[in-house]
């Protein structure tokens, strides 16, 4: 049973995420928040909080005044706890699978505020997300003017998606390890964004990110390999995947099946999924109608302060 935790100065609330969640109470103190996860930090700008942020993990790079404006605490997996302490914050918040565990022990032990932003790869994800973060930081009014935005995008994204014939089969491949794909499967994000593009995962028997065999690949029968643009050592671009021979054999090499997406934009499910979403079913699917989504029309976008 999936979980959801609120670490809060009185200790972790469990609930489960089958049941209504209780929202975390309003923190007394907002005035320094170190903001972990793209997605919180995104999230915190839209909803005017961002004068009060003073440290962002390095996974934040939306907007993109955010790494130039903020001291940068390192990745949000990798953090250390004087790192984040020494900017002397009054709140914390941080997206689930923040860590390291002990770095995340440390936190939850300490004086500051901690509140654990839960992380679902669904529409009610990121309304979830948006109503946590409003809740701890006062901003009730301007969450309700964001979360229109967010159901207005995502139901005319189902509109468009409306429009697909045949789906295609999509196979997210993160990196390689050792000459394997490491791919992703259920609960992830990765497949979130392939099923809200109106795509079939290919890889539907596992959860989370698993090495592929090459016999896997071959059998996955992928129409399009779809990963995130990355720069440096390990760059993923069509080149790179088709000369590897399992992958060369399956139709998406036929037709040089490749889509490449900022990480964030494209995993981050936070207000501009439906956005993400719509972009990559413009790509895997060139002749759809893939409309303007409402908060992308002009006066739309902005919610008061």
């Amino acid at each position: 049973m999936n979980r959801i935790f609120f670490a809060t100065r009185r200790g972790i609330l469990t609930l489960t995420a089958l049941l209504i969640v209780s929202l975390p109470a309003r923190a007394s103190d907002t005035s320094r928040i170190v903001s972990i996860g793209g997605a919180v930090t995104e999230i915190l700008y839209a909803l005017g909080h961002d004068k009060e942020i003073v440290g962002v993990d390095s996974t934040s790079l939306y907007p993109p005044q955010a790494m130039k404006e903020k001291a940068n605490v390192g990745y949000m997996r990798q953090l250390s706890a004087e790192g984040v302490l020494g900017l002397n914050p009054s709140l914390v918040i941080a997206i689930a699978g923040a860590g390291p565990k002990e770095t995340m022990n440390v936190l939850e032990a300490a004086k500051v505020p901690l509140v654990v932003v839960p992380d679902s790869f669904t529409e009610q994800g990121i309304a979830e997300k948006i109503n946590v973060i409003a809740k701890v930081t006062g901003a009730t009014e301007q969450a309700k003017c964001l979360t229109a935005h967010v159901h207005d995008d995502l139901a005319a994204l189902a509109r468009i998606r409306a429009g697909i014939g045949e789906k295609k089969r999509v196979l997210f491949v993160l990196s390689f390890v050792n000459g394997r794909a490491m791919a992703a499967g259920t609960h992830t994000a990765a497949d979130g964004i392939i099923k809200l593009a109106g795509a079939v995962n290919v890889i539907g028997d596992y959860e989370g990110y698993k090495q592929l065999t090459d016999e896997a690949v071959i059998a996955a029968r992928p129409d399009v390999i779809l990963s995130i643009q990355r720069g440096g050592p390990g760059v993923l671009d069509a080149a790179t995947v088709f000369a590897q021979p399992a992958f060369a054999a399956t139709p998406a090499a036929a037709k040089k099946s490749f889509v490449a997406m900022e990480g964030l934009y494209l995993l981050g499910f936070g207000p501009r999924t439906a956005s993400a979403a719509r972009d990559l079913a413009a790509t895997l699917y060139p002749d759809l109608k893939a409309a303007t989504l409402p908060s992308e029309r002009a006066g739309n976008a902005a919610c008061p302060e």
